[in-house]
């Protein structure tokens, strides 16, 4: 990629509780990077995750609406009420 294609760029400012900013000078630190790499990896891996917990839901959903059989059927709203309520 050449310097003409760079990938362009937002500027966010963002503010942190104190122990959250610790954490994250402390991980830019061990990993001998910047602070804001580290912000940045750690919302593409929350954003990452919230897609797939997603795609999860809907396959979920998919399973219970197309099944016919009860035990599987309880077996899948256990697994998605787990995954809603976290219970």
């Amino acid at each position: 990629m050449s310097s003409r294609q760079r990938i362009r760029t937002h500027r966010q400012s963002v503010s942190l509780p104190p122990h959250l900013a610790q954490r994250v000078r402390t991980l830019a630190k061990t990993k001998r990077t910047s602070a804001s790499k580290v912000i940045l990896d750690l919302i593409e891996r929350g954003v990452a995750a919230q897609e797939e917990e997603k795609d999860r839901f809907f396959a979920l959903t998919e399973r219970l609406v197309a099944s016919k059989d009860a035990a599987e059927q309880r077996l899948l709203k256990a697994e998605l009420a787990e995954l809603v309520f976290g219970t």
